[in-house]
């Protein structure tokens, strides 16, 4: 193992414990004496029969098309996705392909583990214009160096309650952020809610507090310095804990809910806003009691406390967010690993895997199709404001630390109330842990 390797695994391992090996090495034989090409993947808790049968499909037909199984191993928090990532790269051995969120991209690069893309690897999975441009953005940190082939398109939206809104006068969905915290005390009454908010979501959280720190003109990453203390990011965690707190605009059971039991709430008709989801959350809307009475719109592009974004504000209307596919650099199977990557971002199976589980193509013939999607054009927006985390391998362990102090907050949110102590104490954590993390990456 080289130097840079070595550096990396050291700074990875300080993130969790690295002494459980992965179940599936890679290129395992399979008992009929073929192949089996495994493969990481994001869980799916929304749509999960549809996520069976999808896999199941994929491995049916790559094993007609190749001879070989597809065994799919899958993963529930940012946490454990680190954590097979570690594994991995320590071991040398694991997943032959794996589909990590856009923002672990980078830590994945760090590792120097995965294959880096050049025109034949770009060929082979049916060459680079294939794909969206924007969901190139964060495959690498230059246009030369990449690793990451673009899966899914996932920019976040909200949804809201037409009907709702309508009957408390509401012209326009809000589009700051103090706005949306007026209009969700307009809307709340007796069982009726302004928001759902998924607080104990693995995944949610932090990307409220990226995006109201951006728009404010705090990146959270500057150069080599993190600056997680910043007022900005402490006002965002103010106002995303104060919906539930101090506004009481968001049910209380919210402490405890995952983003499928936020939409689920708001899907029964009671509430005006589902504060975060994506096209993902149109099936399940459109199968509940709201079905005919949603519409999606950007989420707020204004920080807390201002009515226009300051001038070195982003206009940051959600992450650059999806899922990447990467190859990992010890398979002994990476024609076949690349064979499977083309097979999953054809127009066909794009399409199909769209219709299943509602995450946008990243492959642009598919995409083009849905064009004439009205309800789409919020998120098609959303895609085109997106803004890409800091390209750092320090980044997922700035990211879990962002979670953290919420993590931590939860048994006083179910309380009811946060104190300035309490907070200030986990941001002064979230620093430490995010400098540190900054400190060791290259």
């Amino acid at each position: 193992m080289g130097l840079r390797r070595t550096r990396v695994v050291v700074a990875l391992a300080s993130a969790a414990a690295l002494t459980a090996a992965l179940a599936a090495c890679g290129g395992d034989d399979a008992g009929d004496g073929g192949k089996t090409l495994n493969v990481l993947i994001g869980a799916n808790t929304q749509y999960p029969q549809e996520f069976q049968a999808w896999q199941k499909a994929i491995s049916d037909k790559f094993q007609a098309q190749t001879g070989t199984a597809v065994r799919f191993e899958t993963f529930a928090s940012a946490n454990e996705e680190l954590t097979k990532i570690q594994t991995s790269v320590v071991s040398g051995t694991g997943p032959d392909v794996y589909a990590v969120g856009t923002t672990l991209t980078p830590t994945a690069y760090s590792t120097g583990a995965f294959v880096k893309l050049g025109d034949d690897e770009w060929t082979k999975i049916g060459g680079k214009d294939k794909f969206v441009p924007a969901t190139l953005g964060i495959s690498g940190p230059d246009d030369t160096n990449q690793i990451g082939i673009p899966w899914v398109s996932r920019p976040f939206v909200m949804a809201y309650n037409t009907e709702l809104l309508k009957a408390a006068g509401i012209a326009k969905p809000a589009t700051t952020w103090d706005e949306l915290a007026r209009q969700a005390k307009q809307l709340t009454k007796g069982d009726q809610y302004g928001l759902a908010v998924a607080y104990k979501d693995n995944f949610d959280p932090w990307k409220f507090v990226w995006g109201m720190s951006m728009q404010a003109g705090n990146p959270l990453v500057e150069g080599k310095t993190a600056r997680l203390q910043d007022p900005a990011v402490k006002k965002a965690y103010q106002t995303y804990f104060g919906w539930l707190t101090t506004d009481r605009v968001v049910d209380p059971a919210a402490a405890g809910w995952s983003n499928p039991q936020a939409i689920a709430a708001f899907a029964k008709g009671r509430t005006g806003y589902v504060a975060l989801t994506s096209a993902t959350g149109a099936k399940a809307l459109d199968e509940g009691a709201v079905k005919g009475k949603w519409s999606f719109a950007l989420l707020p592009t204004v920080p807390p406390g201002a009515t226009a974004r300051p001038a070195n504000g982003v206009e940051a209307a959600s992450i650059l967010s999806g899922d990447n596919l990467l190859v990992a650099d010890y398979s002994k199977n990476k024609d076949l690993a690349f064979q499977l990557v083309k097979l999953i971002t054809d127009q066909d199976a794009q399409l199909d895997y769209y219709r299943k589980l509602g995450n946008l193509p990243a492959n642009a013939a598919a995409l083009k199709t849905l064009e004439s999607d009205q309800r789409l054009l919020p998120v098609a927006e959303a895609a085109q404001k997106s803004v890409a985390t800091p390209f750092t391998g320090a980044w997922a362990d700035i990211q879990l630390a962002l979670t953290n102090v919420v993590v931590q907050s939860i048994p006083d949110l179910s309380g009811g109330s946060l104190s300035d102590a309490q907070l200030d104490s986990r941001l002064a954590a979230a620093q430490k842990a995010a400098q540190s993390a900054l400190d060791r990456a290259k």
